[in-house]
Order: C-alpha cells, then structure tokens, then sequence
C-alpha cells in the first residue's frame, strides 16, 4: 500500500508522467525507432497506471456511470420510479448473484455494471472505523468524535441529537466521496439502559424510553435527511439496534449469544419497544437490526413477528432489517434453534431478514432454496429491500461527484466549527452532582497551583468510549486545565483498573496545591462489548486514592468520574473534603477542553443524569438476568430505573446542579380533561379504570403547558426542564415518567415561557399487563421540580 501510494502521487500531472519515463520502457523504445505498435502497448501501459492511481484517490467504483454498459438499463433511469428501478434490476439476476446482495460485504455484477458494496459501517459518535466500510488515510486522517451517547443525551436537547446527526453524515459522505467510506452506518443504539452493570449502557441514551425515543429519532434524522425535494432520498442510512429486549453481554457466564430474556408483554411495550417504533416513525429510518439474544424462548433476528410482523407489518418501515453480525449463524450453532444451516437461513429470511452481517446466507440460501425452505421469491423480497435502499442513497444514479453531495471532500471533515460542536455537546452533557458553596466554578485568577490526579487525568483515547474512530485530535483533562492555570499532575494508579494506589506521591501533590481535581473512573477494560461489570464501586483502589488524597487536601477538591454507567459513591458523597463531583461520560475527543470550560466557569453546567446510579447493594440482590422493570414486594425484587424502582439510590435520573438557582411558575395549564365516548360505551354504566387508546378517541385530546422559568443566580447559563407524569395507580403503572423536556438558555435574572404540548394518549397513556396501551382514568400529578399540577382525566 505504501508504494502503491507513493508511486501514485508521483502521477499527478502529466509532467509528472513524462519525467518518469526514462523508468519506462517507453523511453528507450522511442529513442530507438522501435515499432509504432510497441511504442502504442507502452503508452497504454503508462494510461492504465496512470487510471489505477486516479481511481485510488478520485472514490470508489460507481454503478450506472454514463457510457457504461448498463447505463441504458431502466434501473439506470432516474427519471422512473425507484420501485420499478429496483424491479428492473432483480429481475436481472440470477439466484447465485441475487444471494451475493444478501451479505454485508456485497458481491459485484460486472455484465451488469455493479460494484461491490460494503454495507456495514458504524457512525455511533462520529465517522467509525469499527466496521470494513469505513478507513481513515492521509487523505483523511480522522473524523469528529463527539461524546458517547450516554453523555450527548445528558444534555436533552433534542435540537442538539439532531445537529450532531447533520455533522457525522456530512462527513460521512465526504468520505465516502474519496472512497473511505459507506453510505450505510448501523448506528445509533437505542436499546435501554436496564441495568447498571450492563457494558453497552455507554453506547446509549440511557434507561427512559422517551429520551431514548427522541435521541433516536432526532439522530436518525439529522443522518438521514437531505437538501433534496425528493423526501424519500437519503443522505446516508441510518440503522437503530439492537431491537429487541438486548441489554446484557456477558455476566457471571452468561452471554448474549445464548441469553433467552423473558419479558412480559407490558413491559415489552411500554420499555423495550417505544424507542424502536419512534425511530421508525418518527425517524423514517432505513433499516433495523435484530439482535442476538432470545425474546421469550425465539431468536430476535428468527422472529416472524417481531420482524415481519412489527417492524414491516405495523410500523411499514421503509428500509431493510438486518442481522447483528453471524446472528443466524449463533442461532443454528450456539442456540440450537435448527437442525440444518439451510434451515436457519431460510427461517431468517422468512421472518423477515434482508441482510445478513456475516457469510452464513451467502454460503446456505442456496441450499435453502433448492431444498425447498425458502423460494426465490422471498430471496427477492429481501434484496428488492436492500436495493431499494441503495437507490434512496444515489447508489444507483452515477457518478457521485455529480449528485447533491458530490462537492464534499476532506476540507469538510474535521472542520473548526464541527470541532466546536464536539465540544459544546460535551460542556451540554456534564453533570455536577455536588457543589458546596466556595468550591466550584473555580476562579482562574485566584488559582496559583492546580493538582490533577488520577488515572484518567491525561486521557486520550478512554474520553471517546467504543465504536469510535480517529479523531481529529485530543484535547485531555490535564490539557485542558493546563491551558487556564499551572497544573501539576501524578496518576495516582498504574491504569485505571488501579492494583496498586500511589497515595503519597498524590498526597504530597494535593497538600501544596491552591486546589486539587481528581479524575477517576472506568475506560474499555472494566465496561464494554462483550464485558459487563459485576459490581458498581470504583475500579481497584481507586475509592482509597480519592479518600487519601481528599484528606491531605488544603483547597477544594473536585472528584470528576469518566464512565459509561453510574457507581456506588456514596463515600465521596459524604465525604465534606470532596467539595464537588462532576460525572463527564466519555467526553469526546474536546473533554478535556469541556471539563475545563465547567470547572473554571466558562460554562455553566446544565446536564441532568440520564440514567440511575444505584448502590451497591442493589447488584447484590437482584441479578442481571432478571428482565422485569416492575417492583414485586412478594419477593422484595425492587424494580429497574427511575419509573419503578422503589430503593435508596446513590444519584437519581434527571439530578442535576447549576451554578445558578432557576424558579418555575405555571403560567397555564388544564385541571381537568374529558374523553368523549358514545352514550352506549360501557363506562357510562360501569366503573372504568382505563380506557383503550384508539385514534378516533384520541383525536383533539392535546393541551398546552406553559411554564415560566427564571434565573435568579448571578451566572448565565442554561436550564434543562423536565416534565414529569405520576399516573393513577392502575395496571401496575409507572411511580413517574418523562412527559417532555425542554432547554432553555437565561441569563442572569433573564426569565423565558417554556411550553409543552401534552398528548393525553400519547403522553399520559400507560401499558396494561396485556400489552395494551390505555389512558388512565382519575387524577395525574404533572411536575417540574417541585412545582405539581393536578389534572383529571374523566369520560
């Protein structure tokens, strides 16, 4: 590859090609009037390598490119409809070439003029180099890393998710421009954050279904949607995973591979499912993936129902499903669930797969069909998605250069305003979970000497979690802090997983100094894919550094954790010499500039937990296996996340400080509100609890809240508002749960009207213990802080 790129990049002009002649045979044959047909063989030589390297850097291949062969086909035609395209094209394969387009890594069709094409790309936080689609080169050497999920949906901010989407695809499709990348990325990850152990939660929104909801659709939709008229095309594809009921990786010698989750049908549509159904329609994404596990005793990705049923059936996603990567294959050889390969593909392809990620339907869909398990037709249904897709995204339509984002190239990747973005979202996500008055911000001028300890102090890539790529470049905590004032820095551990503290090193440091930051937590050993966590305290002897050094102290002390999930805290908590505690998720490639814009107070912190942090002694009782989010006081099972648990917690979702204190005041909002039913309805007669939740009903059943909000602290800064429902207690229904949120930035002694607009049924329904999705009768507390409103719901 080296010399193929030197050698390339000599050929850059045709002066170039000339003074290189003299290694060409050309030359010398010239020179010695050799035959005029020896002479043209040298000159097509020097052309096709010079049309080697002008491929190797003008993009990858393209289909349907004018003068081609197959640029006469009809699917080559963008004036027809993309249907009739896609039918055209099917119709011209034969079986063998038809399964090739039914793995990742998609077979080419040179009679036909088709590239091969790579489906699987990742684009969680930012560009990715997980996957075989996408590679970073000194063309473009790194992409934006924004903060992992769990610390982007701290932020709620909703106009943020689908900004951040709007900047990774237009880098995406500038790679792609240069032949780095795809134009189909399998992010985002909306499953819930269930348990705390869990070592994805980092990759997610975190444990409520209506932020996961909204950060899902916005993110989908910032990728996705494009400049052009024609709503229906793609600026990339974006794929929500892993659906459904997928939270647990490898516990105690449980894997996913195997995990049969039994969940209930209540819980199953009223948690697991609403993040899927609204990325699909409200996101109008393009694909979904299935995922390893068992959904009550059947594989996701050989569910008829879950597959064909809901995703395509109710929800008529417009796209293709595919598989997480060898789910076929785990389900024949790992969960036993078929005898033969042919019959796990065919069962795959017959629940309504699209696209394996892996070979196993490239290798057995043949025999599948000649054995009579799977027709053709189904083969067909299942490419015709896939092609489908590929035409929304311009595959199919040329030369790229030509289309709406064929102008994008490397000056659009990493620029300064999409570095900004990075680091505006990670300042939006931090959370101050302690502040005593005197600690935080800390003042620039006053701070002579600043002590920063701990194994994450002066990390690079730990801030940028998993599914990451190369980012533009790093900006560390020590960096960042470093820039403000005169720092100085001990680890205080080897790693972070911390076998040994180095106390008196730290100690001494954190004596002398004007003020100390720790900065601890977790990275990819402790949490991660395919590793969860058997307990929630801090790695090794981390809890003894933070003790020790917060003793030896004589400034404030600012104990910053790095993590993906929540820990047992309690003793920092506590502990006066902690004055402050900031949780900073993984940051992002600008975390450390963040972290340090918050301690100085050059922002405001604003961010809210998505996700709660429990203690320990939670883990102790109740195991990951367990999938039920509803409390049983029969067995003292206490229930998971905020909307059920009924025990102590270490932090709460949605908790939150500020350097400022914001009031609110209800300026407007319904006491009562009446359903209209048909004068035979059965609840005129009888007592109803609930009523069924169907359109007719629910038609007109909105009301606008309007809350004011005002800044009455001294600092500027921003203002996330949740609204909260507490139902009747009917169908076992949630103790609360997220109505809506709202950012809002003041100024000091600034006031803003903040407005919700509530959906009765969308809203304020609960799931009963069938499934089914009710409007609870009687009286619902709506609140934001401590602010609560009665509202009586009535027939």
């Amino acid at each position: 590859m080296k010399q193929r790129s030197h050698f390339c990049s000599s050929l850059n002009s045709l002066k170039a090609i000339t003074s290189m002649a003299s290694s060409f045979p050309c030359s010398s044959v010239h020179n010695r009037a050799v035959p005029k047909a020896l002479l043209c063989f040298c000159f097509a030589i020097c052309y096709v390598l010079l049309s080697f390297c002008v491929s190797s850097v003008s993009g990858q291949a393209f289909a349907c490119g004018s003068g081609s062969n197959a640029s006469s086909f009809p699917f080559c035609d963008k004036s027809l409809p993309a249907d009739a395209r896609v039918a055209d094209l099917v119709k011209r394969l034969t079986l063998q070439e038809k399964i090739t387009f039914l793995v990742n890594s998609a077979g080419s069709v040179s009679r036909l003029g088709i590239p091969k094409y790579e489906w699987w790309s990742e684009a969680l936080h930012g560009v990715s180099y997980v996957g075989p689609g996408t590679r970073f080169s000194s063309v473009v050497p790194g992409a934006t890393s924004f903060p992992q999920p769990i610390l982007t949906a701290a932020s709620f901010n909703n106009s943020l998710f689908e900004a951040i989407g709007r900047v990774v695809s237009t880098e995406a499709r500038a790679m792609y421009n240069v032949g780095l990348a795809g134009l189909t990325y399998w992010s985002p990850n909306i499953n819930i954050f269930r348990d705390p152990r869990w070592g994805r939660g980092q990759e997610t929104p975190g444990e409520d279904p209506l932020l996961t909801s909204n950060y899902g659709s916005g993110y989908v939709r910032g990728l996705q949607q494009t400049d052009s008229e024609d709503k229906n095309r793609l600026k990339v594809a974006a794929c929500c995973k892993h659906y459904t009921a997928y939270d647990l990786d490898n516990w105690k010698g449980v894997d996913r591979y195997t995990f049969n989750a039994v969940v209930t049908k209540q819980d199953m549509d009223d948690t697991f499912q609403p993040p899927f159904k609204s990325c699909v329609l409200d996101g109008n994404v393009a694909s979904v993936m299935c995922s390893y596990n068992k959904v009550n005793g059947i594989p996701t990705c050989a569910d008829p129902n879950l597959l064909s049923g809901i995703i395509r059936g109710e929800w008529k996603l417009n796209g293709y499903i595919v598989t997480d990567c060898d789910s076929i294959d785990v389900y024949y050889k790992n969960q036993h669930y078929t005898k033969t390969p042919e019959e796990a593909a065919a069962k795959g392809i017959l629940a309504g797969v699209d696209l394996d990620c892996g070979s196993f339907l490239g290798t057995y869909t043949e025999g599948a069909v000649k054995g009579g398990l799977v027709t053709e037709a189904a083969v067909d249904k299942a490419i015709t998605n896939n092609f489908g897709t590929l035409m929304r995204l311009g595959f199919f339509d040329g030369d790229p250069s030509k289309q709406l984002y064929g102008n994008l190239g490397p000056k659009d990747v990493c620029t300064p305003q999409n570095q900004e973005l990075a680091r505006e979202t990670a300042r939006q996500g931090i959370v101050l979970l302690k502040n005593t008055p005197g600690s935080l911000p800390l003042s620039p001028t006053s701070i002579k000497s600043l002590a920063v300890i701990g194994p994450n102090g002066n990390a690079t890539k730990t801030m940028i979690g998993n599914y990451e790529g190369t980012p533009c470049k790093y900006t560390t905590p020590l960096q960042g802090l470093t820039a403000v004032v005169p720092t100085t820095f001990v680890a205080g551990c080897p790693d972070v997983a911390c076998g040994t503290a180095q106390v008196d090193d730290a100690t001494k440091l954190a004596a002398a100094a004007d003020a100390t930051v720790l900065i601890v937590g977790e990275n990819q050993s402790i949490e991660t894919e395919s590793h969860d966590r058997t307990d929630l305290y801090l790695p090794g002897q981390q809890t003894r550094l933070i003790t020790e050094v917060a003793k030896a102290s004589k400034g404030p002390v600012i104990l910053v954790v790095m993590s993906g999930g929540g820990f047992d805290i309690t003793f920092a908590k506590s502990d006066d010499k902690i004055t402050s505690i900031l949780w900073v998720g993984y940051p992002g490639e600008a975390g450390g500039a963040a972290i340090s814009d918050v301690i100085f107070g050059f922002y405001n912190p604003s961010g809210r937990l998505p996700m709660t942090w429990y203690p320990q002694a939670y883990v102790d009782k109740v195991p990951m296996t367990n999938m039920n989010m509803r409390a049983d006081p029969a067995t003292g099972y206490p229930g998971r996340t905020y909307r059920f648990y009924t025990g102590p917690t270490v932090y709460a979702f949605g908790d939150g400080i500020s350097y400022s204190t914001f009031n609110h005041r209800l300026v407007q909002a319904p006491k009562q509100v009446s359903i209209p039913l048909q004068e035979d309805h059965v609840c005129h007669s009888s007592s109803c609890q609930s009523l069924d939740v169907v359109e007719e009903r629910c038609q007109n059943l909105a009301f606008d809240i309007h809350l004011g909000v005002k800044n009455v602290g001294k600092m500027s800064g921003s203002h996330t508002v949740l609204l909260y429902s507490s139902p009747p207690s009917v169908h076992n229904a949630p103790k609360k749960h997220l109505v809506g949120f709202e950012k809002v930035f003041l100024s000091s002694q600034g006031e803003a009207l903040v407005k919700f607009n509530v959906d009765v049924c969308k809203h304020l329904g609960v799931v009963d213990e069938l499934g089914n999705r009710k409007v609870a009768l009687g009286d619902h507390t709506l609140h934001v802080g401590e602010l609560k409103q009665t509202l009586s719901v009535r027939i």
